[in-house]
């Protein structure tokens, strides 16, 4: 332990020194102890009561309580929810509450509520009944006027045709009336409201029913009511039944409690009708003025309520927290203290240590806490002190896997590989400009959107923020290396390197160039875009520079693996693992990465293909004219040789060492005294490869065998896979130019305004959607894939777990 510290200390090279703790705290400074270690954030607690049920636990009335309250904090936000009110989101960070007032007062409040809530029910529901009353009342009386004008009408018409008709009429029609009042018969009828999708149905079986022996009349309202029962409004219509006995009467109310229609009383006496619209009218007004004060005094409540509910949502959460971690720590047999175990970094001792002094004094304990280092042989988390910037590619690191503890983090590489990478296939530094703006504006604003809750696509974009401002700080680079803006080529570090070879040519990119001035000192010449030469000459040159990078970072893998190796002190992954590897993947593909450096050098016209192919095929055959410099041949041969080594030497040797040292701890441990017994077990358990005692040496042969195939063959595929930066970078600039040729100059080239402006809608439409979106995402995610798969392969495990200590600091994105 003491040789680790020797390296340098730098931070995210390596995750931080964990220890495995035990804190023995007096029962009465226990929560307060427990509370300040979470404002710590820096101790993982361990669960020692996992054959427990949660119902069990010391607290676990303490936790349904916490719930109780949450539950009614949440049913305070779905009322004002409902109300329209929005909780403060800025509450004073203050512990000045008490749990008990707290919960005190939040049951006062949830009566309160519920009264109101009840009586505000009640009251809506008689509004509702009287306003379908008052409708009712409207069409009756029209139907009832409408039936009396109608039967007169008629009357009067008869009376006139029977008169003329026959002289004996009138005395008809006084004979009629003289009679017996007591033996006429009346109609008797229902008033009331069905919802209108029914109404069809209600008039059938009422029909079926009564066998035909009903009158209905029904009136389509104009505008939806509100339904009294469900409180939803509700299309009706306002109907009135004629009927004659009392049997169908009962038939009659049993079919309309059926079909949920809503009966009133009503009076065929115009006089009674008046009275009754003018009684409804006065209740309607007394009533809506009362529903309108509830509803102001219930939003004042909820109003009070929502400016400190954030408050006692964050104090709920906290002291639930608390209650559940004191749940994982076991009692001592005296029930007198509370055992804790967990993990926490070597550097945060002292600020821990100080902390438990702080909490015993402030619970005024007459016994203070003790921070007790265990040893063990448990893996430790893995825990890296990020911040802002950093935190983006970290976590990109841990979407694959979570660094083992302490090997080598691949994050701190990521920080310029990965934008590097991505502005490789990316490469404009018009659209590189466009990008690092959009990403200025979130980081300038990075206060305001902090505090707010964003979209989940918003807030993916705004936590990458110094990502995307990598990525596109590098894509300007990149860009002016390619000489693209928009696939427009500039003359920004001087004028071209070639011209017309004649006086008189006019078109440089269908005759050929020359010459003429010194080289041109950054990034690709300008006469090359539009040439007919761009397209073999970008290939080539993108291509021959995705396989340079590609072997320089498969190369940073390998050494990564060696510091691996050296730091953990593996001497047989050093000299059975990295050197073969290094050798073999150098031997091939860094051979041909010198190739392409002497062939650009030189400006040779050897074919690099042909090198490389018939270097396994006829390596003693004579080069020719793809002779790139003395000595060629010979060394081909050497590199051969060597790669053919580098596999049995990948191969066998590690496993039947492997096999030696644990014979020889084996036989060694044999005869050893009984005291070291113990000690010596531990070490075979910790040097196993399986620890389980027993040492498979068939297994670890086949292992072995499957990592040297994956290494052999993933040389040549990995190296390949990197030609994905010479593909999108040649896609990138291929769309950009076609946008501008056959949109923007096309538009241009009508003379006509409206055109012109439609052109330039389509260019950037698709410049912001296809370029700046979907091909920054697709280069993304090639990018990504980059980074998991060539470069991590070589020397990340990525099997260890996150360091994730007890804090407050999370709650408020916490949902319940």
């Amino acid at each position: 332990m003491l040789e680790r510290r020797c390296w340098p200390t730098i931070d995210l090279m390596r995750s931080e020194e964990m220890q495995l703790v035990q804190l023995i705290i007096p029962i009465e400074s226990a929560y307060r102890t427990i509370s300040y270690v979470g404002d710590l954030s820096l101790f993982q607690f361990k669960d020692l009561n996992t054959e427990k049920s949660p119902f069990q636990r010391t607290y676990a009335s303490q936790i349904k309580r916490c719930g109780e309250m949450a539950r009614k904090i949440r049913f305070f936000k779905e009322h004002m929810t409902k109300a329209g009110l929005l909780p403060s989101t800025r509450f004073p960070c203050r512990d000045g509450v008490h749990l008990d007032a707290l919960e005190m007062t939040l049951g006062e409040l949830e009566a309160e509520l519920l009264e109101m809530n009840a009586n505000s029910e009640k009251l809506q529901h008689t509004y509702n009944e009287l306003i379908e009353f008052k409708l009712v009342l409207l069409k009756g009386a029209e139907f009832f006027h409408s039936a009396f004008n109608t039967a007169a009408q008629k009357t009067e018409n008869e009376a006139r045709r029977l008169g003329e008709k026959s002289i004996d009429s009138p005395l008809l029609r006084e004979q009629e009336m003289m009679v017996d009042p007591s033996k006429q018969y009346t109609l008797g009828f229902i008033c009331g409201l069905v919802p209108r999708e029914k109404s069809m149905a209600f008039e059938r079986i009422l029909f079926r029913a009564t066998r035909g022996n009903v009158f209905l009349k029904q009136a389509v309202l104009e505008y939806p009511v509100v339904d009294p029962a469900s409180g939803h409004k509700v299309e009706k219509n306002v109907f009135v039944i004629f009927y004659s006995g009392e049997r169908a009467k009962s038939k009659i109310v049993k079919i309309c409690d059926a079909f949920g229609a809503n009966c009133y009383s009503f009076s065929d006496d115009p006089e009674k009708q008046q009275l009754m619209m003018k009684e409804v009218t006065a209740r309607l007004t007394e009533l809506k003025t009362t529903i309108d004060v509830g509803h102001v005094h219930r939003d004042n409540v909820l109003s009070t309520i929502g400016s400190q509910i954030e408050q006692w949502h964050h104090l709920v959460k906290k002291e639930k927290s608390i209650y559940h971690t004191l749940n994982m720590l076991s009692i001592d047999v005296t029930k007198k203290c509370l055992v804790a175990e967990g993990w926490c970094p070597v550097f945060s001792t002292k600020e821990i240590q100080d902390t438990l002094q702080q909490a015993t004094y402030d619970s005024n304990s007459q016994v203070g806490s003790i921070f007790h280092i265990l040893p063990t042989k448990e893996s430790p988390p893995t825990y890296f002190r990020t911040n802002k910037f950093n935190s983006a590619f970290q976590e990109i690191v841990d979407a694959y896997g979570v660094a083992k503890y302490q090997e080598a983090n691949p994050g701190v590489y990521t920080i310029i590989t990965f934008p590097f990478l991505f502005a490789v296939m990316f490469g404009d530094w018009g659209h590189g400009i466009c990008l690092f703006l959009a990403t200025l504006y979130l980081i300038l604003r990075e206060k305001k959107f902090s505090s707010q809750k964003l979209g989940d696509i918003m807030q993916m974009a705004f936590g990458g923020r110094y990502l995307i401002m990598m990525m596109a700080l590098f894509s300007i680079y990149t860009g002016l290396v390619y000489n693209e803006f928009f696939s427009l080529p500039f003359e920004l570090f001087g004028p071209s390197a070639y011209a017309c070879h004649d006086p008189s040519c006019r078109d440089a990119s269908t005759a050929g160039v020359i010459k003429v001035r010194d080289t041109y000192p950054f990034g690709v010449d300008p006469v090359w875009h539009g040439s007919r030469s761009e397209l073999p000459f970008l290939n080539s040159l993108k291509m021959k520079m995705s396989i340079l990078i590609g072997v320089a970072h498969m190369n940073l893998g390998i050494i990564l693996s060696y510091c691996n190796a050296k730091f953990f002190k593996n001497d047989l992954n050093i000299w059975y693992q990295f050197v073969p590897q290094i050798i073999f993947l150098n031997s091939l593909f860094g051979y041909l990465s010198l190739l392409i450096i002497v062939k650009w050098c030189t400006g040779s016209k050897a074919d690099l293909y042909h090198i490389l192919i018939y270097m396994f095929l006829s390596p003693t055959d004579d080069l020719g004219e793809n002779q790139l410099f003395f000595g060629q041949k010979f060394l081909q041969i050497l590199l051969l040789f060597l790669a053919l080594i580098s596999v049995p030497w990948m191969l066998f040797p590690k496993p039947f060492i492997l096999k030696r040292q644990h014979e020889e701890r084996h036989r060694g441990r044999s005869y050893a005294p009984l005291d070291n017994t113990d000690d010596s077990l531990d070490f075979e358990m910790e040097n196993d490869s399986h620890g389980h005692g027993e040492f498979d040496f068939s297994e670890i042969f086949v292992h072995q065998l499957i990592h040297t195939i994956e290494f052999v063959l993933g040389a040549v595929s990995n190296t390949a896979s990197y030609l994905r930066l010479w593909a999108l970078s040649l896609a990138h600039s291929e769309l950009s130019s076609v946008f501008f040729d056959k949109v923007l100059l096309l538009s241009w080239g009508y003379n006509n305004i409206f055109i012109l402006g439609i052109g330039v809608i389509v260019f950037i439409s698709a410049t912001v959607g296809v370029l700046l979106v979907m091909e920054t995402l697709s280069a993304f995610l090639h990018a990504m894939r980059l980074h998991w798969v060539e470069f991590q392969n070589k020397f990340f495990e990525g099997d260890g777990y996150k360091f994730q200590p007890f804090s407050f600091a999370g709650l408020n994105d916490e949902d319940e």
